[in-house]
């Protein structure tokens, strides 16, 4: 790691070592990770990926944190911090916003509001960033980002700068061409509408007044839990199969939606993830459906 915080001082850039990944994700678990860097550009990402390839590391992406779930013992990899240092949104023409892949997507959904620009509202108060909610299409309330996302820019995994647009993007159920590809997002191009302002917000306000009436939002999680299988709804089966407020060691499946496994305290690593092997076990054998996890996790 020497070298990388080599790296990090020629470009003036924040770091720390052995830091606990309990304080960079929603579901505030995790382990210490050897290193890591908060980059300010693309151009140190592509430094920092060089330098860990010519000497072996491996370098994790990570941004809000909100759809991960880190091992109790840590990881031994450098964790690149995408947050506000890498947060820029403006406009490109009339319709077009750029985010760079640190910015909160509640940020720039007010950004989109702002400028009376539609298209965006399905994602106001989803907790993550631009470059996660690229990375995993992430949708609600039928909304998704394919819906208006056209290109990203990235840096791939020989520190090259790049891009992918539309069809090349792959954007599917939670999914795009990021999870194969290696490459680091740094900024996303979207498509809106231009449309009327108190319609945008009266819709922005519905949204986040269903989430926080329907989700557990006072613990920590990482969001829903479980992929929606195709036909149902994971917090449905689960209830359905006696699970609400299951519990085990400081997680628990939350009384007030079964599609959320929250860290109701104390929570680790294990206990999350036995628990979600039970809710998982228990569908497939009263109800014949296999729920595969939303939820990334990593060691």
């Amino acid at each position: 790691m020497t070298k990388l915080i080599e790296l990090c001082k020629k470009f003036n850039c924040e770091y720390a070592e052995n830091e606990p990944m309990s304080k960079h994700t929603t579901f505030k678990i995790g382990g210490n990770a050897k290193l890591v860097i908060y980059p300010e550009n693309e151009e140190q990402i592509s430094s920092f990926v060089k330098v860990a390839n010519e000497c072996g590391i491996r370098l994790i992406t990570v941004g809000n944190g909100s759809n991960l779930l880190v091992d109790d013992d840590g990881i031994d990899a450098c964790v690149l911090i995408l947050d506000d240092r890498m947060g820029e949104i403006r406009l490109v023409d009339d319709e077009t916003i750029y985010a760079g892949a640190g910015a909160m997507l509640i940020k720039l959904c007010r950004f989109a509001y702002e400028h009376s620009l539609t298209g965006l509202e399905f994602a106001y108060g989803i907790p993550g960033t631009c470059g996660g909610g690229a990375f995993m299409n992430a949708g609600a309330y039928g909304g998704e980002m394919k819906d208006i996302l056209f290109k990203c820019t990235h840096v791939d995994a020989n520190g090259n700068i790049g891009q992918l647009e539309n069809e090349d993007l792959r954007l599917s159920y939670r999914h795009s061409a990021y999870y194969e590809n290696n490459c680091i997002i740094t900024g996303l191009y979207l498509k809106l509408k231009k449309g009327n302002k108190v319609d945008i917000k009266e819709k922005m306000d519905d949204l986040i007044s269903r989430r926080r009436d329907k989700q557990p939002l006072e613990y920590p999680s990482a969001g829903s839990t479980f992929k929606r299988p195709e036909g149902y709804f994971a917090g449905a089966l689960i209830e359905e199969c006696g699970l609400r407020g299951k519990s085990v060691g400081g997680a628990q499946v939350s009384e007030k939606h079964c599609g959320f496994v929250i860290n109701k305290g104390g929570a680790t690593c294990k206990d999350v993830l036995e628990l979600c092997r039970l809710c998982s076990d228990t569908v497939f054998e009263k109800k014949g459906v296999k729920l595969e996890m939303e939820i990334r996790v990593t060691k």
